[in-house]
């Protein structure tokens, strides 16, 4: 089966840097709705037509993987307003900031705890790999239709581009 919009397609693949260091490795193959919210564009755009077995080589720039890096997503706040088991890494929604908290930040930002001071608290708006430039080596396991649940949702509800905040404030993981 080709792979076309509202497909459902396996991959696998090894994202790199572009200097050819191991981002991420995904082993065993994760499903992915094409033609919704699942997949970068940039990766949909090179899948669409491809086939089970094939292997793609992609090298994408900032701008086509997780945007360039903004200086001005990058917030202070006072490190008293915190809970102390804040760790670095941490992932928290713009609508959790603690009462006090000055910066002007939209409701729906994913911040990243990024440095933790005595006196105060980086927080980063900016995606983990934004400013990167990756290279992905990926395989395609399988394609299948989509289900109209999947079709509906627009989504195999996999949410592997995306970083969301972690309930217990756990670090995040890209997968």
């Amino acid at each position: 089966m080709e792979i076309m919009k509202q497909t459902v397609v396996a991959l696998t693949w090894t994202m790199k840097d572009s200097l050819g260091e191991v981002l991420d490795t995904l082993d065993e193959p994760v499903e992915f709705y094409v033609g919704g919210e699942d997949l970068l564009p940039s990766i949909e755009s090179a899948l669409l037509g491809k086939r089970e077995g094939e292997t793609l080589s992609l090298y994408l720039e900032p701008e086509h993987a997780f945007g360039d890096y903004d200086e001005n997503l990058v917030y202070l706040e006072a490190r008293h307003l915190f809970p102390e088991e804040m760790e670095e890494g941490m992932v928290l929604e713009g609508r959790s900031l603690p009462v006090g908290a000055v910066s002007d930040v939209d409701a729906d930002i994913l911040l990243s705890v990024t440095e933790i001071y005595p006196e105060h608290v980086v927080l980063d708006g900016n995606h983990p790999l934004a400013g990167i430039a990756l290279q992905l080596e990926i395989t395609i396991k399988s394609v299948r239709p989509s289900s109209a649940d999947e079709q509906r949702r627009g989504s195999t509800g996999i949410g592997f581009f995306k970083i969301s905040p972690d309930e217990d404030l756990k670090p995040p993981t890209l997968h």
